[in-house]
């Protein structure tokens, strides 16, 4: 027999970026704990639509883990509070019979409310475009496969390359810091030959980028380390901030 759980939850309401926000309530009985946390809200956005009622807006896409839209804050944690995954991947298991969760969308000034639980991440758009890319011709796939690069340089640009831009440790910084997600996407190409022509103006541009967009400086709590769903390391960090001086200092 599968078993099923009843719930309580407390839904960030807002009709839009000016509007004044506010917690909604709502009780879902025989939950299945096998279904999705986003299954979860369909099934509450159905019963929102048969009452007439408007349903909740949230971001989703893929629900596989990947794109990085499912971006909620649930019960005080960015995507919930399960370990390395993010809200589309956590299942109802992780709650208990009676409990109350609490649902709200990211908060910084970096991502403004759209309506209810979706928010603006284009912020992330506009600092890969700053600098997040590479330009200079590299060849095609032969000869960029015939680079030497040694096997712990290509692991920790894959560990970077990881960030699937969610912001989740943009919500989880007390500074609603962004250097996290710019040390990734920074380290990606820094540690690869083909990023190094452009390395000095992409740290700049992207650091004044996020600064421009109103994002927090970092202090170095960790906080976004163990919130981020895809496990990014602030050792990048220290990276973005190397790659800052150097290029301050050629300057």
């Amino acid at each position: 027999m599968e078993k099923t759980i009843h719930i309580t939850l407390k839904i960030w309401r807002q009709k839009g970026p000016q509007a004044k926000g506010a917690f909604e309530t709502y009780q879902l009985n025989d939950i299945s704990i096998d279904s999705s946390f986003l299954e979860m809200l369909d099934i509450l956005n159905e019963r929102l639509i048969s009452e007439k009622k408007e349903p909740i807006v949230f971001d989703h896409d893929c629900r596989e883990g990947i794109c990085g839209m499912c971006s909620l804050y649930i019960n005080g944690h960015p995507h919930g509070p399960d370990e390395d995954v993010t809200t589309c991947q956590l299942h109802m298991r992780k709650f208990k019979d009676g409990e109350t969760i609490i649902v709200e969308p990211w908060r910084s000034r970096g991502f403004p409310v759209i309506k209810d639980l979706m928010v603006d991440r284009s912020a992330f758009d506009k600092i890969i475009q700053a600098g997040g890319f590479i330009s200079v011709t590299t060849g095609g796939v032969p000869d960029a496969n015939a680079i030497p690069i040694s096997k712990e340089k290509a692991d920790e640009a894959m560990d970077a390359a990881s960030c699937i831009g969610c912001g989740a440790c943009v919500a989880a910084c007390k500074n609603g810091s962004a250097m996290l997600f710019v040390a990734a996407k920074v380290s990606q190409l820094a540690l690869l030959p083909q990023g190094k022509m452009e390395a000095s103006s992409r740290a700049k541009a992207m650091v004044a980028k996020m600064d421009e967009l109103g994002f927090g400086n970092c202090t170095n709590t960790g906080a976004c380390e163990s919130e981020c769903p895809k496990n990014v390391s602030i050792s990048h960090i220290a990276r973005l901030n190397r790659e800052f001086l150097k290029a301050k200092f050629k300057d």
